[in-house]
C-alpha cells in the first residue's frame, strides 16, 4: 500500500503532514470559527500534541492525515483524513475534513472526502469507513449523507458524544 505525498482534486492540493506544518496546524487550531464544532481553540501544547499523534499514524500505517492548500495558493485551508480510530473497541478507519469559515459553502468538503474515500476503498480495500460530527453539526452530516454515509449511532469519542456514520463499499 502506498500512499502519495501529495495528491491534487479540482481545486485543492493535499499535502502529507510532516513536522514542518505545525504553524500550519496553529493557524487552524486557534481559529474560533474553524474549531467551533472541534472542541475550541488547541493551546500550543495541545497542537504539538495532535502534531505528535497524527506523525506517529503516519509511521505506523502509512497514510493519516493531509494539509489542504488551493490549487493556487500555498497558504493552508484546512485539512483531510483518512486514519484509524478505536470506536467502543472497535479498529475503524474514518475520514473527515475541516476548513476555514472562509472556505466553507464551497463544496470543498465534499471534493476531498471523495477522494479520501477513494483511497479507502481503492488502496486500501476497506468494506466501511466511518466519519463522526457533533450531533448539532448539520452541515457536516449534510456533506456526509450526499457522499453516501448513513447515520449509525452516537457514540463517545475523544472526550465528545459525537453521531457516527458509515459508508460501505460500493
Amino acid at each position: 500500500m502506498t500512499f502519495p505525498a501529495s495528491f491534487g482534486t479540482a481545486r485543492l492540493v493535499a499535502h502529507r503532514l510532516d513536522a514542518s506544518h505545525y504553524d500550519d496546524l496553529r493557524r487552524l487550531q486557534t481559529d474560533a470559527g474553524y474549531m467551533a464544532e472541534l472542541g475550541g481553540v488547541r493551546t500550543e501544547e495541545q497542537t504539538r500534541a495532535y502534531l505528535a499523534t497524527n506523525l506517529d499514524h503516519w509511521a505506523q500505517h502509512g497514510f493519516g492525515l493531509w494539509m489542504l492548500t488551493g490549487k493556487d495558493s500555498a497558504e493552508p485551508i484546512g485539512l483531510a483524513i483518512l486514519r484509524h480510530v478505536d470506536v467502543a473497541g472497535a479498529d475503524e478507519v474514518e475520514t473527515g475534513y475541516g476548513f476555514l469559515p472562509e472556505f466553507w459553502g464551497r463544496g470543498l468538503a465534499t471534493e476531498i472526502c471523495t477522494a479520501c474515500l477513494g483511497f479507502g476503498f481503492g488502496t486500501l480495500d476497506l468494506r466501511s469507513i466511518v466519519a463522526v460530527t457533533p450531533p448539532r453539526h448539520h452541515k457536516s452530516q449534510h456533506v456526509l449523507l450526499k457522499l453516501g454515509f448513513a447515520y449509525e449511532r452516537d457514540v463517545d469519542l475523544r472526550g465528545a458524544r459525537l453521531s457516527l456514520f458509515r459508508i460501505h463499499r460500493p
